[in-house]
């Protein structure tokens, strides 16, 4: 039986996510080409789409950090190529500099940066009161997936850094729960708001 890699050279058939809330959301199985096509499409919750695939469909979102998104990869909307070529590059240079399956460190920077709780707004009376409520596992993937994207383009706007570096660098200091990793500090930023807002 041949084994089948993530594009040929990232193995995630023993890859699974240790948080209990997100273990069901999570889909890290083995295909050759991580590509849909939007056939899926109708599934809500997005749970038999690959999380790589996911992240690669996040990088070419246009505008979600005004400019910033535009100078640096283009109009990347609709160009899988250039989006997954940047995504595969960031995670041979995890491999290189960890010595560690990228799609295990990628699995534990979701285990880490996904926020738990947020704060919503609730009107009583006809005033608004910061209500803190639990996150549904979807939307902590959804959250954490466009921290790790935002982050990626903060670190490279503007610098030397380019694209496919910042985006390794976010992902392993997730995986590591360092303080540097803007998904880290965001995360960490909800859970306060919402811990004030009890």
């Amino acid at each position: 039986m041949v084994m089948m890699k993530v594009f040929g050279l990232f193995d995630s058939t023993k890859v699974r996510v240790e948080d209990p809330g997100l273990k069901r959301v999570v889909n890290f199985d083995s295909k050759l080409l991580l590509k849909s096509h939007g056939r899926i499409k109708w599934d809500p919750s997005k749970q038999k789409v690959n999380i790589v695939e996911r992240l690669i469909n996040l990088v070419g979102v246009p505008g979600s950090r005004g400019k910033k998104h535009k100078i640096i990869t283009g109009w990347a909307t609709g160009n899988y190529s250039k989006n997954a070529k940047i995504v595969i590059e960031a995670l041979k240079m995890i491999e290189k500099k960890t010595g560690k399956n990228p799609i295990e460190v990628f699995a534990k920077a979701l285990d880490n940066a996904a926020p738990r709780e947020e704060v919503t707004a609730i009107e009583y009376g006809g005033a608004r009161y910061p209500q803190a409520v639990d996150i549904s596992p979807r939307r902590r993937i959804n959250l954490v997936l466009r921290f790790f994207v935002h982050g990626a383009y903060d670190k490279a706007f503007n610098k030397k850094t380019t694209m496919t570096e910042a985006l390794a660098k976010e992902l392993m200091f997730a995986a590591e729960n360092s303080s540097e990793s803007f998904a880290i500090s965001k995360k960490n930023d909800l859970e306060k708001q919402a811990d004030a807002a009890r």
